[in-house]
Formats: structure tokens, C-alpha cells, sequence
């Protein structure tokens, strides 16, 4: 089972990362294999940088060859994946973006269906656009045909759409349990769903 965790912030060692890696520590202590990955680092290998839908569907030309290319790739074989973004003018952060932009070809072999997502925001302030944040990020998985977590595990919630923090992420006292509450669960329902995923690939 692998679960990965995708860092939409521009910081690869910042208050989106810390919290991935709370989750992925939870993740993995149910057995998971887990990888944190640095969005901003491989969308910039795209020529071009921006989606202009060059072909329908998508060929992915732009990308061949690039370390997006192997992303996209890595991307297609997780079971579980957990979406990391910092709130940017109350939405998520241009990495992420362009990241799922370019994601139009594993739209179209439907590589993603039934794979478990959830979602992750760090803001500035209290109220700072993060369940805004959360909702666009799920909004990009639900496109995909992936099967969202958030509130609902029994022992402990997360938050109602995912786990929210207030920056710094380390000093907000509640950000890193509900990150490793919204790991546990995507690996648990990772792990309750992996027939899904047996019968998409066989």
C-alpha cells in the first residue's frame, strides 16, 4: 500500500510539509509505504509551464521525458494520496494547481478512480481560507473519481474537511494530532478498498 503526500507549497520545508509528514507517520505505522513529494520541484520541468489543452485528449507532450512525466507516473500506482497546500489568496498554492492542470492524461484512463484522497491547509491567521483551500483541493480529487476522507473516524476527527493549521504549524497545538488522524484514515480506508483498486488495474 502506498500513500503519498504531495506538497503544493513553493517550501519544501515549511508548515504544509510538517503536517504531511505528521500524517504519513500515522500512515505508516499501519503498514503503508509513504513518500513525501515536493510538487513545485517537478511542475517546473513542464514546457510549457502552463495547461493549454494542445490536444484532446490529452497526449501529454509537455511533460514526456521531465520529472513531472515520472511524478504523473508515481502518482498512478498510489493507493492513497494526501494533498498538502498553504492557503495563497484564499485558494491553493500555484504548484498544486499546475500540477493537477497537467493531470488531464490520468483523467482520461481514469487512473485515479478509487484511489482514498484528503486534503491538508496551513493559513496565516485563525480563519485564514483554509476549509476554502481544503474544498478546492477535494474538488480536483472528485474529478478524478477518488474517494475522500475528512471528519469520520470513530475514535477522533481530523476536522469536518480535513486538517487545518494555523502558522506556524509546529506551534499550533492541535495541527499535527488531526494530521496524524487524517494519515490513520486514509490508510484504513486505503487498505478496506484495495479490491477496487486490484480490479481497476487487472
Amino acid at each position: 500500500m502506498l500513500i503519498l503526500g504531495l506538497n503544493g507549497s513553493p517550501n519544501t520545508n515549511g508548515n504544509t510539509a510538517f503536517m504531511l509528514n505528521k500524517a504519513l507517520e500515522a500512515a505508516k505505522e499501519l503498514g503503508a509505504d509513504t513518500k513525501l513529494i515536493h510538487v513545485a520541484e517537478h511542475v517546473a520541468t513542464a514546457d510549457p509551464l502552463f495547461c493549454n489543452a494542445c490536444s484532446n485528449p490529452c497526449a501529454g507532450v509537455c511533460y514526456q521525458g521531465t520529472s513531472l512525466g515520472d511524478l504523473l507516473e508515481l502518482i498512478k500506482t498510489a493507493d492513497g494520496i494526501i494533498l498538502g497546500s498553504p492557503v495563497y489568496f484564499g485558494t491553493v498554492a500555484a504548484p498544486m494547481k499546475l500540477l493537477w492542470d497537467k493531470s488531464r492524461a490520468l483523467r482520461k484512463e481514469k487512473a485515479l478512480v478509487d484511489v482514498v484522497g484528503a486534503a491538508i491547509s496551513v493559513g496565516a491567521s485563525r480563519f485564514g481560507g483554509q476549509e476554502l483551500t481544503l474544498r478546492s483541493l477535494q474538488d480536483i480529487m472528485l474529478v478524478h473519481g477518488m474517494t475522500l476522507v475528512g471528519d469520520g473516524a470513530f475514535e477522533n476527527d481530523p476536522g469536518h474537511h480535513g486538517a487545518c493549521a494555523q502558522r506556524p504549524a509546529d506551534g499550533d497545538p492541535q495541527a499535527a494530532e488531526r494530521c496524524r488522524v487524517l494519515g490513520r484514515r486514509v490508510a484504513e480506508v486505503a487498505l478496506a478498498t484495495a479490491s477496487l483498486r486490484k480490479r481497476k488495474k487487472g
